[in-house]
């Protein structure tokens, strides 16, 4: 989980008091944002996360704002980025006594740009393997190779949801496994839809952020639970349109009644069943996810 924490140095959060208040010490890592020069505030702040032994990155907004800024100052060519990365780095915060400082310029309109996906890399590498997923589940799909790398952590997550569901058959009790069935599914797949940016306020968001309307991003969709609410009875509908589903649900119930094999035999279906059904899902909102990210940024390309 990310948390947007507060600006250091404001009215309710003065520096002297600003570790305390925000509870520093349950975070794992810290991004410092700055859209101008980073101040002393920033590197008191960055000297005592320093102190606490955890990672701190600085990263300057809005650099597509001062690249253009400074083209209209000048007259020739001259590689603007790297100025703005020696002046952040070097004059900025070295100067405040900050070594060796990881500086990442960021533009929000174009994060496919710039140094986004250095940023994701960086923080994938460093952070411990246990929550290298999470962070990738909320990174924006910037590039192809994200929504790749959702899709296979997604995927390798199926044989334990299989498996849960597989459990919950053996259970004798008459249409609990189909209701647990559909609760976990409801609860994947809705995480499948937002992780992939593909729910109705990312959609609008990647819209105001590239200018490509609304409506052009929904037409390239194809699966029917994407930019919708996520229900059983969507889903149901969804799950009985998936090759052999329909006859792998009758088949678990009347499993059931055989003596002595019965429930294993069930067990054996719900698996079946549910793994066939998310696999089929994730497999269409990632190819959803692909042609979404084409029209908006115009590349053509596959997952």
């Amino acid at each position: 989980m990310l948390w947007d924490l507060p600006g250091i140095g404001t009215t309710k959060f003065p520096a002297k008091k600003y570790l305390k208040h925000v509870k520093f010490e349950k975070f794992d890592f810290f991004i410092i944002i700055s859209d101008t020069r980073f101040r002393e505030n920033d590197v008191k702040l960055a000297k005592e996360i320093q102190r606490m032994k955890k990672k701190f990155y600085f990263v300057h907004s809005k650099i597509d704002n001062d690249i253009q800024a400074e083209r209209r100052k000048r007259d020739h060519f001259i590689d603007l980025y790297n100025v703005n990365m020696c002046f952040f780095c070097d004059t900025g915060l070295r100067g405040l006594g900050i070594e060796s400082p990881q500086v990442f310029l960021v533009s929000s309109f174009e994060l496919h740009l710039y140094d986004f996906p250095l940023l994701h890399q960086t923080l994938e590498r460093e952070l411990p393997s246990n929550k290298r997923d999470t962070l990738l589940f909320v990174m924006p799909n910037i590039n192809p190779e994200i929504i790749i790398k959702k899709k296979k952590a997604f995927k390798r997550r199926l044989y334990w949801l299989a498996t849960l569901s597989a459990a919950v058959a053996a259970v004798p009790v008459p249409g609990l496994s189909i209701a647990v069935d559909l609760a976990l599914l409801v609860g994947a797949v809705t995480h499948f839809v937002h992780a992939f940016g593909l729910d109705i306020p990312s959609l609008t968001r990647l819209s105001n952020r590239t200018g490509v309307p609304y409506a052009d991003l929904r037409a390239v969709i194809i699966s029917p639970l994407a930019a919708a609410e996520i229900t059983a009875g969507l889903l149901m509908k969804v799950a009985t349109q998936v090759g052999r589903t329909a006859a792998l649900i009758a088949a678990e119930e009347v499993s059931r009644f055989i003596p002595f094999i019965g429930i294993p035999v069930a067990m054996g279906f719900s698996f079946a069943t549910t793994y066939t059904i998310l696999k089929s899902i994730l497999n269409e909102l990632a190819d959803d996810a692909q042609k979404v990210f084409e029209k908006a940024l115009g590349l053509n390309t596959s997952v």
